[in-house]
């Protein structure tokens, strides 16, 4: 048995729990890992409300948490290729495993070799952050000097598509509250506080004629505030609100596939993409590293190391 932490119901934190479990069987197209580390993402506590459908994987309560992980391969399903047992791994979770646990499955497609050199806490967070950072700045492409707005810049994807942005030779903006803006300012980021007067006002001083892109992670009443400063609609991306299309703006076109994996691997080990990693927590700590990233509060990426 394996100790996993997950929830046995949909709710909020308090459905949350700590369960034993059998090591899971890779099915076809899926290899088993042993987990090392985790990484926690929004989209966690969000599949656990219940308010994302689909990504489940159809898997009967407790379900476990976590959608990425870096980690060793210990079995293989059938129809997998390219990947071998002893295989230091990082990958998506897609099939519903969850990857909070000493060990899990992961989709073999949606899963690449950790290249020498690239230690598993970098690894575990590129899947989500790393990939998405390299898909929005890849839609939008931008060239070098071009301007570019990040709106939430503070968390791990904001802080991924700005490190990369600037590696591109953009000039970057970002907003976010006072607690992000020493890590946003440390790689090069023009910093507009959410809380210090007129967000839009500030962004407008700072670039006058608008912005050649924007790159949004917050959604809502804020997507709709700064929208208006691109300087054409259609190149507002927004990672994680489907109703940009109303204001002209495109959803994120995600590539999970290995390639992109592998992508992401060779930018983080040259540097453009060196995740900012601003919590480390034992699985024994599952709780308040999901909390972290629940309540906003998180700068940067938090992960679990689980081995």
């Amino acid at each position: 048995m394996v100790s996993a932490w997950g929830f046995g119901r949909h709710g909020g934190p308090e459905v949350q729990e700590f369960f034993d479990r059998p090591d899971p069987v890779p099915g076809r197209g899926e290899v088993l890992i042993r987990v090392e580390v985790a990484g926690v993402n929004p989209l966690d506590h969000l599949l656990r409300s219940g308010l994302v459908s689909g990504l489940d994987g159809g898997r009967p309560f407790p379900r476990v948490l976590g959608m990425e992980a870096a980690g060793t391969v210990l079995a293989r399903g059938e129809d997998v290729d390219g990947l071998e047992v002893g295989d230091r791994v990082f990958g998506f979770a897609l099939t519903g495993g969850g990857t909070y646990a000493e060990t899990t499955v992961l989709s073999a497609p949606n899963t690449a070799r950790t290249p020498a050199g690239l230690s598993a806490t970098v690894a575990a967070t590129l899947p989500v952050a790393g990939t998405t950072a390299v898909d929005a700045l890849d839609q939008l492409g931008l060239p070098a000097g071009a301007t570019i707005l990040v709106n939430g810049v503070g968390g791990g994807v904001g802080l991924a598509v700005a490190r990369l942005a600037v590696r591109r030779g953009l000039r970057v903006t970002g907003t976010g509250s006072a607690a992000k803006r020493e890590h946003a300012e440390a790689i090069g980021v023009r910093f507009v506080d959410y809380a210090a007067g007129n967000v839009v006002a500030t962004a407008r001083e700072l670039v006058a004629d608008g912005f050649d892109g924007i790159v949004d992670l917050v959604g809502g009443t804020s997507l709709r505030a700064v929208a208006p400063l691109a300087r054409d609609p259609r190149d507002v991306i927004a990672v994680g609100d489907s109703s940009v299309p109303e204001l002209g703006g495109r959803v994120v076109e995600r590539r999970l596939d290995r390639e992109n994996l592998e992508r992401a691997a060779q930018l983080a080990l040259d540097g453009a993409l060196a995740p900012v990693i601003t919590s480390v927590h034992p699985l024994a700590d599952a709780p308040a590293a999901l909390a972290t990233v629940e309540n906003g509060h998180a700068s940067g990426k938090v992960v679990i190391k689980v081995a």
